[in-house]
């Protein structure tokens, strides 16, 4: 069990059979009244926030969510099909689940399946991924101050906004928090 000094940003925790991970926390002192700990908190089954309170006696049971490797196998229709590295077993998990991290993936990515009473509760992508360039604007020179930037679509079918030296069949790294371009793969 968790105390409230346990609870620190990305702490995953459950309340009432349903995990939760920490998306911000405050720790306040009460004078003798002791200290509470007042925390939002991300539900990893919807994704709804929610805000929580904690006292300093309360007592906090960690989730037990497995993270495990898995490969991606490829997509059909809203459903994507994974591979588990040790055991070779293949599952399914649907558009709704994968999220955003379905713009980065491509055939034969390693990434991480969360489980949570052995359901796959999110996919979760490495902080930057490399993607071809599959078609981009010709880029325009003139007079631009600051760095100028273009959109063009990567093999995953997402849409990027990128500087104009890049062209059609770069490769490019993609920052897969937020979906921005990092830079050009180096040869």
């Amino acid at each position: 069990m968790y105390s409230i000094t346990d609870l620190k940003k990305d702490t995953l925790i459950q309340l009432d059979g349903v995990p939760y991970r920490v998306i911000e926390y405050a720790q306040k002192q009460m004078g003798r009244g002791g200290s509470i700990v007042n925390t939002k908190l991300k539900n990893l089954l919807d994704d709804s926030v929610i805000p929580k309170t904690f006292k300093g006696s309360d007592k906090i049971e960690p989730a037990q969510v497995l993270n495990q490797s898995v490969q991606f196998l490829y997509s059909e229709g809203d459903n994507y099909f994974f591979m588990d590295e040790k055991t070779f077993d293949q599952f399914e998990v649907e558009r709704s689940i994968v999220g955003n991290a379905s713009n980065y993936l491509k055939e034969g990515d390693a990434v991480v399946a969360q489980f949570f009473q052995n359901r796959v509760i999110n996919i979760e992508m490495p902080i930057k991924t490399t993607l071809k360039v599959v078609e981009a604007d010709p880029g325009i020179k003139g007079d631009t101050v600051g760095s100028a930037m273009k959109s063009c679509i990567l093999e995953t079918g997402m849409r990027v906004m990128v500087p104009l030296f890049i062209n059609t069949g770069d490769e490019v790294v993609i920052d897969t928090r937020d979906g921005s371009y990092v830079e050009r793969k180096k040869s």
